[in-house]
């Protein structure tokens, strides 16, 4: 029992004492330290707002992209396009393919010329010899003929020209050299005039290829 009521009049000692070295606030204000919702201290950084339905400061769709990165792949890609189209003009055998080639290898080797140059005035390395997808390319190219040639070659323009559209519109809208940045925007219209060309040829030839299907499945011995 009385051990019970030392325990108790300890506690109620201890509730004085921290009540006494911590008063409340009065009703309405905050704690030293404190920052109550909808306030701003002077000399500390404006809360962030976000408002429904615009994009985040700083996302990936609004990030610039790397001009010299562009100007490499670039100039790969364009090296593959005029290997690519010469071996075209040499082997197709479709008069649109060899017309078309024609017509990349000049194109291509005029939009080669003057990124070569401007990369030149920025001191930006260029490559200059085929990759090796490039070469890959060229070396299953070289292994066909006749219409085998035409459809794979038409659907190799195809893929080429779609991967070259998505990479000067990029640095079209969003790279940081403005010479470097109107150069593509000058070429892109000529690359989707491209892609706009061969894409029906390459359909034609996907429409055209015979299919093994039925073949496949029929029973042996008929």
């Amino acid at each position: 029992m009385i051990r019970t009521l030392a325990l108790t009049a300890l506690t109620a000692t201890l509730a004085v004492s921290i009540a006494h070295a911590q008063p409340l606030a009065p009703s309405g204000t905050v704690p030293p330290g404190n920052t109550a919702p909808g306030t701003f201290t002077p000399g500390a950084p404006a809360p962030r707002t976000f408002t429904p339905g615009a994009p985040a400061q700083g996302t990936a769709a609004q990030a610039a992209v790397n001009d010299s990165l562009f100007a490499a792949a670039a100039a790969t890609g364009g090296l593959a396009e005029v290997s690519l189209s010469e071996l075209g003009l040499q082997r197709a055998t479709d008069p649109e393919l060899k017309q078309f080639s024609q017509r990349m290898v000049a194109e291509h080797t005029r939009m080669n010329t003057e990124l070569t140059t401007l990369a030149a005035q920025k001191q930006i390395p260029l490559p200059t010899a085929l990759d090796y997808r490039a070469q890959f390319c060229a070396q299953s190219l070289a292994g066909l003929s006749g219409q085998d040639f035409d459809r794979c070659y038409a659907k190799a323009q195809l893929v080429a020209h779609m991967d070259s559209v998505a990479m000067f519109e990029a640095e079209s809208q969003r790279g940081m050299d403005p010479n470097i940045k109107a150069l593509a925007a000058r070429a892109l219209p000529h690359i989707k005039d491209h892609l706009k060309a061969i894409k029906p040829i390459a359909e034609r030839f996907e429409q055209q290829k015979p299919s093994t299907e039925g073949a496949a499945s029929e029973p042996h011995g008929r």
